[in-house]
């Protein structure tokens, strides 16, 4: 059953709160699952959050700790003494997980965390993730999996696995290792159950394994995931040795982040930083880039516009279709460049099918150029009595239609193909060049037109 809380309910927490006590909800907030007691400090005010953050059960309050909004994790962090950081949230948590909250402490604090985590073993491990770059596989893996050799049999690989499965929360894979910790392969739970006890394990384990390297990038990861349709990946190093492994719940968190990162470029907004996001100059900086170059695309525009300003004297009615010319431009030009950033993004399209995917999009350009331009055609003629300005938006709209498709294909194509993202191609970018090259588009045909 889902939680939902109440306006209402939420307001007699704060009251609560404002009393001084908690005690009387502290048996309902226990059964919350993580996700929802995640979702009710969220909704509470920051101080609110640490004090009722202080009464949940440890082991589910260091899950929802994960899913908190930054600020919210930061003040509960900073009310947390180092051991207490250990104790309540490091030692019920993933290695890969625990790693992720450590690196979000100042520098002078991590090394006090790691020291009063009681598991050596474990420090070590969540020590050695904090090496890894965050956006690779060695930073999204955790060190908790369950690996046999492949010299044992079937029944002391049973015996290995009831020991290692107490330090893993989910069994997804049995991998297969040799005396040097090399990955091997995979042995699956059916051959436990079904062979004999005494079958060694080189003879029934499936050598085929899907693995990525420490430094494969993360977004490469989801991809691999995704296309062959697993639940988790194991992770080698440069040697081919066991490093860790990678769920499909840290890929769909990585998926999400690529998600946001692209609509924020889509909308014009440079990357910053999750732990500035909510300071108002961090947020402007973000922001201030692509609307400098939108007005200066805009200045370009009104210097272009202002260039034919004897045209439009003679010829005003030129005038009322400026906006319908930059309007249609921009639109086909997200429209391509948005449908080519996603093609991307999931593999549908790759970098070397550049001429095809131009030709395509040439053609489909061609053809809503060729309805647009018609229709407004028909309404011209049916409101204006100069032939000229009908021809001249016409041929206009469909100018700009048929190079708006081209620019909105070409631009993400050979960012990619230059290692770029791709996402820097459209929003702003593509509107405010579609525009400028409108204009000029529409004023070269009118006076053509006008002085035929």
């Amino acid at each position: 059953m889902s939680f939902h809380l109440s306006d209402t309910e939420l307001e007699e927490l704060r009251s609560i709160l404002a009393a001084g006590g908690v005690a009387g909800t502290q048996a309902r907030l226990a059964k919350l699952h993580p996700a929802d007691m995640a979702e009710l400090l969220n909704r509470l005010e920051v101080n609110e959050a640490v004090r009722v953050y202080e009464i949940l059960p440890d082991e589910p309050a260091a899950e929802a700790l994960l899913l908190l909004d930054d600020e919210v994790r930061e003040k509960i962090l900073e009310k947390l003494t180092p051991q207490e950081i250990a104790e309540q949230v490091i030692e019920n948590l993933d290695s890969d997980d625990a790693a992720d909250v450590i690196a979000e402490l100042p520098d002078e604090q991590q090394d006090k965390v790691l020291s009063h985590v009681e598991d050596s073993e474990q420090a070590g491990e969540i020590a050695d993730l904090l090496n890894y770059d965050p956006d690779t596989a060695g930073g999204l893996m955790d060190k908790e999996f369950i690996a046999v050799h492949v010299n044992q049999n079937v029944w002391e690989c049973i015996r290995e696995i009831r020991k290692q499965a107490e330090e893993v929360e989910s069994v997804y894979s049995i991998y297969v290792i040799d005396e040097e910790g090399k990955l091997l392969g995979l042995l699956s739970l059916k051959s436990v159950l079904t062979k004999s006890l005494r079958t060694p394990v080189r003879d029934v384990y499936n050598p085929n394994v899907i693995s990525v390297k420490v430094n494969t990038p993360k977004e490469e990861v989801a991809m691999i995931m995704r296309k062959y349709d697993l639940v988790v990946v194991p992770v080698v190093d440069a040697l081919g040795r066991l490093a860790g492994r990678i769920t499909i719940d840290d890929v769909v968190d990585v998926m999400q982040e690529e998600a946001e990162k692209d609509m924020q470029m889509l909308s014009g907004i440079s990357v910053y930083s999750e732990q500035q996001k909510n300071r108002v100059w961090s947020l402007s900086r973000a922001r201030i880039p692509w609307l400098l170059v939108g007005l200066a695309g805009g200045v370009l525009g009104s210097r272009i516009i202002g260039t034919y300003e004897s045209q439009i004297q003679i010829h005003p009615e030129m005038a009322f279709f400026i906006p319908l010319i930059g309007a249609m431009g921009g639109n086909v030009g997200v429209q391509s460049s948005a449908i080519v950033v996603q093609g991307l993004a999931n593999n549908s399209i790759q970098p070397g099918d550049m001429v095809p995917k131009l030709l395509r999009e040439l053609a489909v350009g061609l053809v809503n150029g060729l309805i647009c331009s018609l229709l407004i055609l028909g309404y011209n003629l049916l409101v204006s009595d100069s032939m000229n300005l009908c021809v001249t938006v016409s041929v206009a709209l469909f100018s700009v239609i048929l190079f708006a498709s081209f620019l909105g294909t070409f631009v993400p194509l050979t960012l990619s193909r230059m290692k770029l993202d791709p996402a820097l191609a459209t929003g702003p970018f593509v509107t405010t060049v579609n525009d400028i090259i409108g204009m000029t588009i529409y004023f070269l045909v009118g006076r053509l037109m006008y002085s035929a």
